[in-house]
């Protein structure tokens, strides 16, 4: 079996049992579902045993979020033969033949890191889904854009982005990697738990010198808020510490050491401002969520050092965005063309 499909459950129970039959007929030959339980009390495992009793489940005991989780999940499937891993939500509904393109690309490009579909609504069919669209690019101060999602405008499909493209990453609710690239990296940076994991993945392949592409022949519907809606204190925390860790992890070897502090500096003053923002909002919460963020990422952080910058090969593509563009209201136009 080539592809590991594998999907992270917790307490999602229904979503299971709605999209699950649909993946497992597709993947077909192509590879074997699994379904790696972060400890669910919903019956989720009690369900998978009673109508899908053909698919394996990998028990974690308890939630180590998504990063945890899925080195956990993968971990155990060391050895097993498998070329490439597949990172998949179980809020995911996916058609007939979504998996052949992604998996042919990378049989066909060696140098293909990880890949990912074209990542449409559940809800809205015709348009992109926020959480990764037709693929992520960044700009050099961490802040993550889609092509077909800037900020909180999402864009309708019409086939403006139907050509493979080279990214700056993908999203985890559908990404496929090589099993060997997987392992040299270590998998996912454990200290994220969840959240801006898989552009730091990406980012790390991209420096050791492979694509990250998307694969538009491809494309899957994902619900959307599974686990933490968008308006999640705890989720804004996570984002905010996660991006500074993605940051001090990679720029290094991509900017040198004195430009990347110079860079986090500057983000994090960046980070204060926007806290400002909430607090005069009232939103106490959310201000509160950008203190902590800092908080732990002065306590998890950590600079690279300076013998493992010399060793990386590639170089990240950052997006530099001239601020003229978010003055115009032209950034979508600038990410069309890029």
């Amino acid at each position: 079996m080539k592809t590991a499909v594998i999907i992270l459950n917790w307490n999602t129970k229904d979503y299971l049992s709605r999209f699950l039959p649909g993946l497992i007929e597709s993947v077909g030959s192509l590879g074997e579902v699994i379904v790696a339980d972060s400890g669910s009390d919903d019956g989720s495992m009690e369900m998978m045993a009673e109508r899908f009793p053909g698919v394996r489940t990998i028990p974690l005991g308890k939630n180590y979020g998504f990063t945890g989780g899925y080195n956990r999940a993968i971990a155990s499937l060391d050895g097993e033969g498998f070329d490439y891993y597949l990172l998949i939500n179980s809020d995911i509904e996916v058609p007939s033949g979504w998996l052949e393109p992604l998996v042919g690309w990378m049989d066909s490009h060696p140098g293909c890191g990880a890949c990912g579909p074209k990542l449409k609504s559940f809800h809205d069919r015709s348009s992109f889904e926020y959480a990764g669209a037709a693929g992520g690019l960044m700009d050099k101060y961490g802040y993550p854009f889609c092509r077909g999602r800037v900020m909180k405008k999402v864009e309708k499909d019409s086939g403006q982005y139907d050509s493979p493209k080279d990214v700056m990453w993908v999203s985890g609710a559908c990404l496929l990697t090589r099993a060997s690239l997987w392992k040299e990296l270590g998998g996912l940076d454990s200290r994220f738990f969840a959240h801006f994991e898989e552009i730091d993945y990406c980012w790390r392949l991209l420096r050791k010198g492979f694509s990250v592409t998307v694969v538009p022949d491809s494309e899957v519907y994902h619900l959307g808020g599974g686990t933490l809606p968008q308006n999640s204190p705890w989720k804004l925390r996570l984002n905010y510490r996660n991006n500074l860790l993605a940051l001090q992890n990679n720029l290094p070897g991509t900017v040198g050491l004195k430009a990347a502090r110079r860079i986090l500096r500057r983000r994090m003053a960046l980070d204060g401002l926007s806290a400002l923002c909430y607090l005069l909002s009232l939103k106490f919460k959310y201000f509160k969520a950008v203190l902590t963020a800092h908080r732990e990422f002065r306590s998890l952080g950590k600079w690279p050092e300076e013998s493992a910058i010399r060793e990386i090969k590639g170089l990240c593509p950052i997006l530099l965005i001239p601020m003229k563009l978010f003055r115009n209201n032209k950034l979508t136009e600038y990410i069309h063309n890029y």
